[in-house]
């Protein structure tokens, strides 16, 4: 290399390519972003237009999910609950309960589900 020539990074940072890449993972990062709302969007109103039934239902499994994510004030946690329920045609779905119905819940409890789509709506046990 000769003194006084560009070199490849000089190239690369002061002749836009650095401005190229930045832009092209912005546009990824946006995409990303603009597609998990529309998603959400769309669950949310496929089941606001789904009709809310009740249904005899039996308890299957329970799970939880952790996820933990740093930031800035440190690290932060969050469990999402998910029971699937055995309807009486045999068919099971899994839906996502919040932390006080989880902990009532008990694998093999039978009842009275009521959900709206994919939405958990309450289970009332049969004694």
């Amino acid at each position: 290399m000769m003194f006084g020539q560009p070199s490849m990074m000089d190239r690369f940072f002061f002749g836009g390519g650095f401005e190229v890449v930045f832009f092209i993972m912005f546009g990824l990062v946006m995409l990303i972003f603009v597609g998990t709302l529309l998603s959400g969007l769309r669950t949310w109103h496929k089941n606001n237009q789904s009709p809310r039934l009740t249904v005899p239902a039996t308890v299957v499994t329970k799970r939880d999910r952790i996820v933990r994510r740093a930031g800035q004030h440190g690290h932060h946690t969050h469990t999402y609950y998910h029971v699937t329920f055995e309807v009486d045609s045999g068919d099971r779905m899994e839906l996502g309960v919040e932390d006080a119905e989880y902990g009532l819940l008990v694998e093999g409890d039978r009842g009275q589900l009521t959900f709206q789509g994919t939405r958990f709506l309450g289970f009332e046990r049969e004694y």
